[in-house]
């Protein structure tokens, strides 16, 4: 799919204020080898099962593409009912730093909270 293709209206996943704003910290750092696109999904791997996905990339055919605020989104269609209704927060904390992500779907999580099972 190339980036100018046909764009789905509404992104099955959210982001909060402070995600939004490290995504454009990394996208502004590395903009000459930032992909288009900002990939959310799984892989297999962790202690509970699957990991989450979350990386500029570039876009294939089993994706959808979502747009938000100005970003471009691209989910593998086979990763939407793992990532339905997730949301994606960044905290800057003491005890933790990076990414995180709330996820309504997961029945099990492991204590670092990177990895999930369904």
């Amino acid at each position: 799919m190339k980036k100018d293709e046909q764009i789905t209206q509404a992104i099955p996943v959210s982001f909060t204020e402070g995600a939004v704003k490290k995504l454009r910290e990394i996208r502004a750092t590395q903009k000459s080898e930032v992909a288009p696109f900002l990939r959310i999904g799984v892989k297999g791997g962790g202690c509970s099962g699957l990991s989450y996905l979350l990386a500029f990339d570039g876009s294939t055919d089993r994706d959808e593409v979502y747009h938000f605020e100005d970003f471009d989104v691209v989910i593998d269609r086979a990763h939407i009912m793992y990532v339905l209704g997730m949301e994606v927060d960044f905290s800057e904390g003491l005890n933790s730093r990076g990414f995180e992500f709330k996820n309504p779907n997961a029945k099990t999580t492991c204590g670092c909270g990177e990895s999930f099972s369904t």
